[in-house]
């Protein structure tokens, strides 16, 4: 490979990881009011793609646009999955360290649902970057529920590679503050791109 073309690879992936950087940070001061994590994390959702392929610019002026549109249909639904999360890790922490066959029974039940859970919300930001502007939470919910039955296992690898994440920013705090908005994008990016691939080489035959 030349040295001109290596050089280029080398500053298009720097002009990537910048990208991805400002976006985070973007997120963190965002996501500071509870009621704007979730269009926070949906507008860097939206704009992921473009970030990574370099193809359009103005990534901060399309984040905006795209969290007010967020803010606008989502905030409360965002609002509820929020409250839910925090119940569901309080119970599960609350009933891990209880005793009794009640330990069992509860652990049994909540952590299937916290997989389902993460599993929903990742497939449904791996539909919205394609989401049309239209959208509703009923839409999405079809949508993600669609892409969660039809790719099971890709979908349970991303929640675990989130669960590990998580595990690791528990011990590792300042993890949160560079992939707290990047590590769920990126996984949900990865199983989207996944489908779009698998979706363009059926077309094609």
């Amino acid at each position: 490979m030349p040295k001109t073309s290596r050089t280029n690879t080398v500053l298009a992936k720097l002009s990537v990881a910048g990208d991805l950087l400002m976006l985070q940070l973007v997120f963190l001061v965002i996501s500071f009011g509870i009621l704007t994590m979730f269009p926070a994390a949906f507008a860097l959702q939206r704009v992921l793609p473009d970030a990574i392929s370099q193809e359009r610019p103005k990534l901060l002026r399309r984040f905006f646009r795209e969290f007010r549109w967020a803010m606008k249909r989502f905030w409360l639904s965002g609002f509820g999955l929020y409250a839910g999360g925090l119940m569901l890790a309080f119970g599960i922490s609350f009933w891990a360290y209880a005793s009794g066959p009640m330990r069992v029974v509860a652990l049994a039940v909540l952590i299937p649902l916290a997989g389902m859970v993460l599993g929903l919300y990742l497939s449904g930001l791996a539909i919205l970057p394609d989401a049309p502007v239209e959208s509703t939470l009923k839409t999405l919910f079809r949508s993600a529920t669609t892409f969660l039955m039809g790719r099971p296992l890709p979908v349970a690898g991303g929640v675990v590679v989130l669960l590990t994440w998580f595990a690791l920013a528990s011990q590792l705090p300042t993890l949160l503050f560079a992939g707290s908005g990047l590590v769920p994008a990126l996984t949900a990016y990865a199983l989207g791109r996944t489908r779009r691939e698998k979706t363009s080489a059926d077309v094609s035959i």
